[in-house]
């Protein structure tokens, strides 16, 4: 993100962006009007009457100048004065007019002003001197030129301090984002600080008490989808008993087979709501996923085309059995109720974690759906799924164990077929 993009992004740079043209216009339209008034009253007035009391100085000193006079003035007024000329050289504060050649109109204007020469040449100049008559004072025309740089640092430093009261005043909206990710992820767990009794203060409240109400809801919802599922299931189990009772023949059989679709609709009705809360519903124990992979295709797809394609030296790492065993169950039985030929199966270690990978030959995905694999109840081909016997609710629960566990599923189409890589993150055994 560069920084135009950063700057348009953040809330804090533009508010003192606004403070610092703010405080920079009003300083320029403050010292151009006062410059243009002051610069009036100066040509009007001002300039005279300085005009004509150097003329009293110059006519006090007298010529040739008195240097006793001169130096009554120095005691008695907040003057500098410089004599030169052919009888006399005198500088009551030495080192305050550095030999240089005149700068411009301005110096020129200047030094016409606080000069005067006298009738038999000599050069009599008067300045300011600092309280208490300091020597190496600054000269009239030298005192302004740091007013500007001492401006600029004001205004520099009230910019810094703006940005650290804007930094602090707008803290609770990190605060705030940072929960709103969490509720987003399904975390209610931590609720967003109220670090002050201002408007900000009163939108972390509101966020919170939006949270409440949705876990509350969410809550809910579930529990009454677990309510139905266990209360469907004794009705279910005796509709099954008394079809076992009915004579051998295709009514039987077709009616004992949706029994069974319901059962497992149920019972994946409930295993997704078990893994709705996250990692707290894993029993974790230290796995081979190796030895897993190779037990279940042992002991539930003996006869099926499956190749196996298994690293290694892969670590143990903490998972939930029954839960790895419903994940590598799922993908190998979507690969070959959809997929044509042989499935095949890869491990591989992968940032000290696992990486699986199951792969079919059979027409793919359209990419138009692709990234609705793993919603519920979502299937890409709903005729051909039906026939199959699949509810769409495989991929589902595959994501919530890979997500329970902290990990990635992604899928793509492989060219034939379709690819599904399962990443589980090191979780270190304990």
């Amino acid at each position: 993100m560069n920084w135009r993009r950063r700057l348009g992004y953040s809330l804090k740079a533009r508010l003192v962006l606004v403070f610092l043209a703010l405080a920079l216009g009003t300083s320029a339209v403050f010292f151009a009007s006062t410059r243009e008034l002051f610069s009036t009253g100066w040509r009007a007035l001002a300039r005279p009457l300085l005009a004509d009391y150097i003329d009293h100085l110059a006519a006090d000193i007298g010529s040739p100048p008195d240097l006793a006079r001169a130096q009554a003035l120095v005691q008695r007024l907040p003057l500098s004065i410089r004599i030169d000329g052919p009888q006399l050289q005198w500088d009551s504060h030495p080192g305050q007019y550095p030999p240089h050649a005149d700068r411009g109109p301005r110096d020129s204007s200047w030094r016409s002003l606080v000069e005067r020469r006298t009738a038999d040449g000599h050069r009599i100049r008067f300045g300011l001197v600092n309280w208490g008559g300091e020597r190496g004072v600054e000269a009239w025309d030298e005192r302004p030129h740091w007013l500007g740089w001492a401006t600029l640092a004001a205004l520099l430093a009230l910019s810094g301090l703006a940005y650290a009261w804007v930094r602090r005043m707008l803290r609770p909206l990190g605060d705030i984002q940072a929960g709103a990710l969490r509720y987003g992820a399904g975390d209610f767990s931590q609720p967003i600080v109220a670090r002050r009794q201002d408007e900000l203060g009163a939108l972390a409240g509101q966020v919170n008490t939006m949270a409440t109400s949705l876990r509350q809801m969410l809550a809910g919802q579930r529990g009454l989808l677990l309510a139905i599922s266990h209360e469907l299931r004794s009705p279910l189990t005796r509709a099954r008993l008394h079809a076992e009772l009915l004579d051998d023949g295709a009514q039987r059989e077709a009616l004992l087979r949706d029994l069974g679709q319901m059962r497992d609709l149920i019972g994946d009705l409930l295993e997704g709501e078990r893994l709705a809360g996250g990692a707290a519903a894993l029993q974790r124990e230290a796995l081979d996923l190796n030895a897993q992979v190779q037990a279940l295709v042992a002991d539930q797809f003996a006869d099926r085309p499956i190749t196996l394609h298994l690293a290694p030296g892969l670590p143990l790492l903490q998972a939930d059995r029954s839960r790895l065993q419903l994940l590598l169950r799922n993908l190998l039985d979507n690969a070959l109720r959809h997929g044509g030929g042989t499935v095949a199966l890869h491990t591989a270690a992968a940032n000290g974690g696992w990486r699986v990978t199951v792969r079919d030959h059979g027409p793919g995905v359209d990419p138009a759906v692709l990234q609705r694999l793993g919603e519920p109840f979502f299937r890409p081909d709903a005729a051909r799924s039906r026939a199959a016997g699949g509810v769409g609710l495989g991929l589902y629960l595959c994501r919530l164990v890979v997500q329970s566990h902290g990990g990635t599923l992604q899928w793509r189409n492989a060219a034939p077929g379709l690819e599904v890589t399962v990443s589980l993150p090191a979780v270190p055994t304990v």
